[in-house]
């Protein structure tokens, strides 16, 4: 075990200077999310402007009720806003499932037929998993963290069952890692419905009032009541239209991230578990 450690250091400081340092790659990955979320945020007042410009009436009144007195600042407008934060948030866990199943492409395990695992082969195994992973462990791609926690049990237990066994439980807490990640997503494809039936209450409540400060014998009151509930229930009717879709993008990207954790363990499984070696 330590033999195993003072090899992985030392080709870790040996590969320092062909990589970007520690302190460089983390900034990369802070200000990679807020600055998709801004651009998305920036596309959505951009759509807004263009459907105030060119949009038919009856299509703005619908997507950002254009028509009312206290436009631009309007619930539709809002919700364009927070959809806009949620297709951001979808965008970055697409990026990170590109990421994880470039992953399998970079060769850290051996896939011939032949290769058994034994000290000498681990210790580069591990060398290359620590240099990928950068010795942070937690946040960093799901393979060199799991190769590095398999060659470390191994190394100190010589048991295949207690290696396959860590196998096991990592992948469930990845899986659960995984799962967190779209807590915001979540809470996005809540907030939606919620703007949008604020939104016809505030209609309603509008329309109701209009109606109460008006002669009841006005001809027009009865067209005027029911064209002011239609723009009240068009925020709903946006509302569900975002959170659906939405949530089938949700769905398809969790799918195809955590796709990619399972191809990680079964890589891992094939040609790191099948192939080490007890003496």
């Amino acid at each position: 075990m330590p033999e195993l450690g003072r090899d992985a250091t030392r080709g870790h400081h040996e590969a320092a200077a062909a990589r970007p340092t520690d302190r460089q790659r983390p900034i990369r990955r802070v200000f990679s999310h807020p600055l998709i979320l801004t651009v998305c945020i920036a596309a959505a007042i951009a759509l807004i402007v263009l459907i105030n410009a060119f949009a038919p009436p009856s299509v703005a009144a619908l997507l950002i009720d254009r028509e009312r007195g206290s436009y631009p600042f309007t619930v539709q407008n809002v919700m364009w806003i927070v959809f806009a934060m949620g297709l951001g948030e979808l965008i970055v866990r697409v990026r990170a499932a590109v990421a994880e199943s470039a992953q399998l492409s970079l060769g850290y395990l051996p896939e011939d037929d032949r290769t058994i695992l034994q000290a000498p082969e681990l210790r580069d195994i591990f060398a290359r998993a620590r240099e990928a992973t950068g010795g942070r462990g937690a946040g960093g791609p799901f393979l060199p963290r799991l190769i590095e926690r398999i060659v470390l049990q191994f190394q100190s237990s010589r048991s295949i069952d207690q290696a396959n066994a860590l196998l096991n439980s990592s992948l469930d807490l990845f899986l659960h890692e995984i799962d967190l990640r779209y807590s915001m997503i979540r809470y996005v494809v809540w907030v939606i419905p919620t703007l949008g039936f604020i939104g016809t209450v505030i209609g309603i409540s509008l329309a109701l009032s209009f109606a109460a400060s008006v002669d009841v014998q006005d001809p027009t009151l009865l067209a005027e009541l029911t064209k002011r509930l239609a723009v009240a229930f068009n925020t709903t009717l946006l509302a569900l239209m975002q959170s659906a879709f939405l949530l089938l993008l949700q769905h398809i990207i969790q799918a195809r991230e955590e796709g990619a954790l399972n191809r990680v363990g079964q890589y891992c499984l094939d040609n790191l578990i099948n192939r080490l070696y007890e003496e």
